[in-house]
Protein backbone atom coordinates (compact mmCIF):
# COMPACT_ATOMS: atom_id res chain seq x y z
CA UNK A 1 0.00 0.00 0.00
CA UNK A 2 2.85 2.30 0.97
CA UNK A 3 4.91 1.75 -1.86
CA UNK A 4 1.55 2.01 -4.62
CA UNK A 5 0.45 5.48 -2.74
CA UNK A 6 4.29 6.83 -3.09
CA UNK A 7 4.57 5.91 -6.50
CA UNK A 8 1.61 7.21 -7.22
CA UNK A 9 2.44 10.66 -5.66
CA UNK A 10 5.14 10.20 -7.70
CA UNK A 11 3.81 9.96 -11.48
CA UNK A 12 1.13 12.11 -11.01
CA UNK A 13 3.93 14.92 -9.21
CA UNK A 14 1.73 15.31 -6.03
CA UNK A 15 3.96 16.46 -3.58
CA UNK A 16 7.58 16.76 -3.06
CA UNK A 17 9.30 15.00 -1.02
CA UNK A 18 9.00 15.76 3.05
CA UNK A 19 5.58 18.40 1.67
CA UNK A 20 3.67 19.79 4.07
CA UNK A 21 0.00 18.38 3.26
CA UNK A 22 -3.03 19.32 4.27
CA UNK A 23 -4.76 16.03 5.09
CA UNK A 24 -8.85 16.29 5.36
CA UNK A 25 -9.72 13.05 7.76
CA UNK A 26 -13.19 12.36 8.75
CA UNK A 27 -12.77 9.05 10.79
CA UNK A 28 -13.87 6.67 8.70
CA UNK A 29 -11.68 3.96 7.02
CA UNK A 30 -10.27 5.54 3.91
CA UNK A 31 -8.97 9.07 5.27
CA UNK A 32 -7.47 7.42 8.37
CA UNK A 33 -5.39 5.09 5.85
CA UNK A 34 -4.58 7.77 4.19
CA UNK A 35 -3.28 9.71 6.93
CA UNK A 36 -1.38 6.81 8.19
CA UNK A 37 0.17 6.38 4.31
CA UNK A 38 1.01 9.76 4.09
CA UNK A 39 2.43 10.18 7.22
CA UNK A 40 4.59 6.77 6.99
CA UNK A 41 5.83 8.43 3.52
CA UNK A 42 7.50 11.46 5.19
CA UNK A 43 5.14 14.26 4.69
CA UNK A 44 4.63 16.53 7.01
CA UNK A 45 0.65 16.11 7.98
CA UNK A 46 -1.96 18.78 9.44
CA UNK A 47 -5.41 17.36 9.79
CA UNK A 48 -8.58 19.04 9.50
CA UNK A 49 -12.01 17.33 10.67
CA UNK A 50 -15.40 19.08 9.74
CA UNK A 51 -19.01 18.15 11.91
CA UNK A 52 -21.18 18.90 10.45
CA UNK A 53 -23.69 17.63 12.65
CA UNK A 54 -26.24 15.87 10.64
CA UNK A 55 -25.78 12.58 12.46
CA UNK A 56 -26.57 13.99 16.11
CA UNK A 57 -24.27 12.16 18.50
CA UNK A 58 -21.93 10.10 16.10
CA UNK A 59 -21.15 13.46 14.38
CA UNK A 60 -19.45 14.03 17.72
CA UNK A 61 -17.93 10.45 18.20
CA UNK A 62 -16.20 10.91 14.88
CA UNK A 63 -14.96 14.19 15.83
CA UNK A 64 -13.91 12.68 19.48
CA UNK A 65 -12.14 9.90 17.39
CA UNK A 66 -9.79 11.98 14.67
CA UNK A 67 -8.93 14.32 17.67
CA UNK A 68 -7.92 11.42 19.78
CA UNK A 69 -5.78 9.60 16.71
CA UNK A 70 -4.22 12.83 15.70
CA UNK A 71 -3.16 13.47 19.75
CA UNK A 72 -1.54 10.20 19.19
CA UNK A 73 0.43 10.66 16.51
CA UNK A 74 1.34 14.40 17.83
CA UNK A 75 0.09 16.17 14.52
CA UNK A 76 -1.33 19.85 14.15
CA UNK A 77 -5.41 19.87 14.32
CA UNK A 78 -7.74 21.70 12.93
CA UNK A 79 -11.97 20.81 13.66
CA UNK A 80 -14.88 22.72 12.63
CA UNK A 81 -18.36 23.17 13.83
CA UNK A 82 -20.80 23.65 10.84
CA UNK A 83 -24.82 24.00 10.95
CA UNK A 84 -24.80 22.63 7.32
CA UNK A 85 -28.73 22.71 7.43
CA UNK A 86 -29.18 25.82 7.96
CA UNK A 87 -26.34 26.89 5.51
CA UNK A 88 -28.54 24.81 2.97
CA UNK A 89 -31.69 26.39 3.19
CA UNK A 90 -29.62 29.50 3.56
CA UNK A 91 -28.75 28.87 -0.10
CA UNK A 92 -31.21 26.63 -1.32
CA UNK A 93 -29.54 23.84 -2.06
CA UNK A 94 -28.93 19.89 -0.63
CA UNK A 95 -27.09 18.91 2.23
CA UNK A 96 -25.25 16.79 0.17
CA UNK A 97 -23.99 19.75 -2.09
CA UNK A 98 -24.14 22.63 1.22
CA UNK A 99 -21.66 19.94 3.09
CA UNK A 100 -19.14 20.38 -0.11
CA UNK A 101 -19.46 23.99 -0.59
CA UNK A 102 -18.60 24.44 3.23
CA UNK A 103 -15.65 22.03 3.28
CA UNK A 104 -13.51 22.88 0.66
CA UNK A 105 -14.28 26.31 1.51
CA UNK A 106 -12.59 25.93 4.85
CA UNK A 107 -9.75 23.32 3.52
CA UNK A 108 -8.57 26.53 1.47
CA UNK A 109 -8.82 28.14 4.49
CA UNK A 110 -6.66 26.08 6.67
CA UNK A 111 -4.31 25.25 3.99
CA UNK A 112 -3.45 28.56 3.38
CA UNK A 113 -2.80 29.60 6.62
CA UNK A 114 -0.65 26.65 7.86
CA UNK A 115 1.18 26.81 4.46
CA UNK A 116 0.23 23.63 3.10
CA UNK A 117 1.45 22.76 -0.97
CA UNK A 118 -1.79 20.62 -0.98
CA UNK A 119 -4.96 19.79 0.63
CA UNK A 120 -5.47 15.61 0.42
CA UNK A 121 -8.43 13.82 0.38
CA UNK A 122 -9.69 10.08 0.32
CA UNK A 123 -11.41 9.20 -2.54
CA UNK A 124 -10.18 5.90 -4.05
CA UNK A 125 -11.04 3.71 -7.05
CA UNK A 126 -14.50 2.79 -5.71
CA UNK A 127 -15.52 6.56 -5.54
CA UNK A 128 -13.98 7.49 -8.65
CA UNK A 129 -16.64 4.18 -10.12
CA UNK A 130 -19.08 6.33 -8.25
CA UNK A 131 -18.57 9.32 -10.12
CA UNK A 132 -18.45 8.03 -13.31
CA UNK A 133 -21.67 5.92 -12.44
CA UNK A 134 -23.31 9.16 -11.30
CA UNK A 135 -22.53 11.84 -14.26
CA UNK A 136 -23.25 8.82 -16.68
CA UNK A 137 -26.94 8.41 -15.06
CA UNK A 138 -27.45 12.18 -15.37
CA UNK A 139 -25.85 12.56 -18.53
CA UNK A 140 -22.43 13.48 -19.24
CA UNK A 141 -19.88 14.24 -21.75
CA UNK A 142 -15.72 13.66 -21.77
CA UNK A 143 -15.35 16.00 -18.42
CA UNK A 144 -18.28 13.75 -16.81
CA UNK A 145 -16.78 10.48 -17.61
CA UNK A 146 -13.23 11.72 -16.86
CA UNK A 147 -14.52 11.71 -13.27
CA UNK A 148 -12.14 12.41 -10.63
CA UNK A 149 -8.25 14.01 -11.38
CA UNK A 150 -5.43 12.87 -9.23
CA UNK A 151 -4.62 16.70 -9.05
CA UNK A 152 -7.37 19.75 -8.92
CA UNK A 153 -8.05 22.83 -7.99
CA UNK A 154 -10.44 23.01 -5.39
CA UNK A 155 -13.80 22.32 -6.54
CA UNK A 156 -15.62 24.89 -5.22
CA UNK A 157 -14.05 27.58 -5.26
CA UNK A 158 -11.34 27.23 -8.40
CA UNK A 159 -8.62 28.29 -6.40
CA UNK A 160 -4.95 26.61 -5.14
CA UNK A 161 -3.48 24.86 -3.23
CA UNK A 162 -4.15 22.20 -5.80
CA UNK A 163 -6.53 19.05 -3.46
CA UNK A 164 -4.45 15.78 -4.70
CA UNK A 165 -6.22 12.17 -4.37
CA UNK A 166 -3.60 10.09 -3.47
CA UNK A 167 -5.76 6.98 -2.82
CA UNK A 168 -7.26 6.89 -6.60
CA UNK A 169 -4.42 4.24 -7.05
CA UNK A 170 -6.26 1.41 -4.65
CA UNK A 171 -9.51 -0.09 -3.71
CA UNK A 172 -12.29 0.73 -0.51
CA UNK A 173 -11.31 -3.59 -0.16
CA UNK A 174 -7.93 -2.92 0.03
CA UNK A 175 -7.76 0.01 2.41
CA UNK A 176 -10.27 -2.15 4.77
CA UNK A 177 -7.37 -4.97 4.64
CA UNK A 178 -4.34 -2.47 4.69
CA UNK A 179 -5.76 -1.16 8.10
CA UNK A 180 -7.42 -4.18 9.60
CA UNK A 181 -4.74 -6.95 8.71
CA UNK A 182 -1.84 -4.86 8.04
CA UNK A 183 -1.52 -1.66 10.12
CA UNK A 184 -4.10 -2.50 12.91
CA UNK A 185 -5.80 0.46 12.65
CA UNK A 186 -8.91 1.22 13.67
CA UNK A 187 -11.99 3.47 12.13
CA UNK A 188 -15.55 4.82 12.49
CA UNK A 189 -18.56 4.06 10.53
CA UNK A 190 -20.74 6.38 8.74
CA UNK A 191 -24.12 5.08 9.50
CA UNK A 192 -26.27 6.81 6.64
CA UNK A 193 -23.98 4.49 3.86
CA UNK A 194 -26.16 2.07 4.60
CA UNK A 195 -28.82 4.09 3.34
CA UNK A 196 -29.76 3.58 -0.40
CA UNK A 197 -32.38 5.87 -0.64
CA UNK A 198 -29.91 8.02 -0.76
CA UNK A 199 -28.08 7.84 -4.37
CA UNK A 200 -24.98 7.36 -4.35
CA UNK A 201 -25.29 4.49 -1.55
CA UNK A 202 -27.27 2.88 -3.90
CA UNK A 203 -25.03 3.18 -6.69
CA UNK A 204 -22.13 2.23 -4.03
CA UNK A 205 -24.13 -0.58 -3.40
CA UNK A 206 -24.59 -1.82 -7.22
CA UNK A 207 -20.84 -1.34 -7.12
CA UNK A 208 -20.03 -3.65 -4.24
CA UNK A 209 -21.37 -6.65 -7.23
CA UNK A 210 -18.68 -5.76 -9.46
CA UNK A 211 -15.35 -7.67 -9.26
CA UNK A 212 -12.43 -5.52 -8.07
CA UNK A 213 -11.26 -5.64 -11.87
CA UNK A 214 -14.47 -4.28 -13.11
CA UNK A 215 -14.05 -1.27 -10.40
CA UNK A 216 -10.34 -0.88 -11.81
CA UNK A 217 -11.74 -0.89 -15.64
CA UNK A 218 -13.97 1.79 -14.77
CA UNK A 219 -11.36 3.94 -13.32
CA UNK A 220 -9.44 3.49 -16.44
CA UNK A 221 -12.02 4.11 -18.47
CA UNK A 222 -12.33 7.80 -16.78
CA UNK A 223 -8.31 8.31 -17.24
CA UNK A 224 -8.27 7.75 -20.96
CA UNK A 225 -11.34 10.29 -21.33
CA UNK A 226 -9.12 12.62 -19.02
CA UNK A 227 -6.53 12.89 -21.62
CA UNK A 228 -9.15 12.71 -24.45
CA UNK A 229 -10.94 15.93 -22.73
CA UNK A 230 -7.60 17.49 -22.82
CA UNK A 231 -6.99 16.94 -25.98
CA UNK A 232 -10.17 18.46 -27.32
CA UNK A 233 -9.49 21.83 -24.78
CA UNK A 234 -5.07 21.54 -26.04
CA UNK A 235 -4.45 21.17 -22.15
CA UNK A 236 -1.28 19.69 -21.50
CA UNK A 237 -1.01 16.91 -18.97
CA UNK A 238 -0.14 13.31 -18.04
CA UNK A 239 -3.01 12.25 -19.11
CA UNK A 240 -3.24 13.45 -22.69
CA UNK A 241 0.55 11.97 -23.63
CA UNK A 242 -1.08 8.44 -22.58
CA UNK A 243 -3.67 8.96 -24.74
CA UNK A 244 -1.47 10.16 -27.64
CA UNK A 245 1.12 7.65 -26.87
CA UNK A 246 -1.65 5.15 -26.97
CA UNK A 247 -3.66 6.35 -30.23
CA UNK A 248 0.28 6.31 -32.18
CA UNK A 249 0.74 2.83 -30.78
CA UNK A 250 -2.94 0.93 -30.34
CA UNK A 251 -2.20 -1.25 -33.49
CA UNK A 252 -0.17 -3.28 -31.53
CA UNK A 253 -2.29 -3.40 -28.59
CA UNK A 254 -0.64 -2.53 -25.56
CA UNK A 255 -1.88 -4.32 -22.22
CA UNK A 256 1.04 -1.78 -20.02
CA UNK A 257 0.57 1.96 -21.39
CA UNK A 258 1.94 3.31 -18.28
CA UNK A 259 5.11 0.99 -18.24
CA UNK A 260 5.77 2.10 -22.11
CA UNK A 261 5.07 5.73 -21.07
CA UNK A 262 7.55 5.70 -18.06
CA UNK A 263 10.23 4.03 -20.30
CA UNK A 264 9.92 6.71 -22.55
CA UNK A 265 9.84 9.70 -20.58
CA UNK A 266 12.99 8.16 -18.60
CA UNK A 267 14.49 7.13 -21.95
CA UNK A 268 15.58 3.91 -21.09
CA UNK A 269 16.74 2.73 -24.37
CA UNK A 270 16.81 -0.61 -25.29
CA UNK A 271 13.69 -1.34 -23.07
CA UNK A 272 11.52 -4.01 -25.37
CA UNK A 273 7.44 -4.36 -24.49
CA UNK A 274 6.43 -7.10 -26.05
CA UNK A 275 2.75 -7.11 -27.22
CA UNK A 276 0.06 -8.83 -29.16
CA UNK A 277 0.81 -7.29 -31.99
CA UNK A 278 4.68 -7.10 -32.19
CA UNK A 279 7.47 -5.86 -30.31
CA UNK A 280 7.76 -2.42 -29.40
CA UNK A 281 12.12 -0.84 -28.45
CA UNK A 282 12.29 2.06 -26.69
CA UNK A 283 15.35 4.00 -28.38
CA UNK A 284 15.72 6.97 -26.18
CA UNK A 285 12.75 9.11 -25.78
CA UNK A 286 10.88 7.57 -28.76
CA UNK A 287 9.31 3.95 -29.87
CA UNK A 288 10.83 1.32 -32.91
CA UNK A 289 8.49 -0.95 -34.22
CA UNK A 290 9.90 -4.21 -34.73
Amino acid sequence: MLRRVQQYIRTQELLEPGARVLVCVSGGADSIALLDVLQRGGYTCVVAHCNFHLRGSESDRDEAFVQAAVAERELTFHVTDFDTKAYATEQHTSIEVAARELRYRWFEQIACKEQCAAIAVAHHQNDQAETVVMNLLRGAGLRGLAGMRAKSVNPVTGNEPMVIRPLLCTTHEYIIHYLRDIRKLKWVEDSTNSDTSIRRNAIRAWLNTCSKGEIENICATAAYMQGYADIQDNIPSRARNLVELYEDIKEYQPKDIEAIYEALRRGESGKRFHTPGGTLVVRKHSIVRV
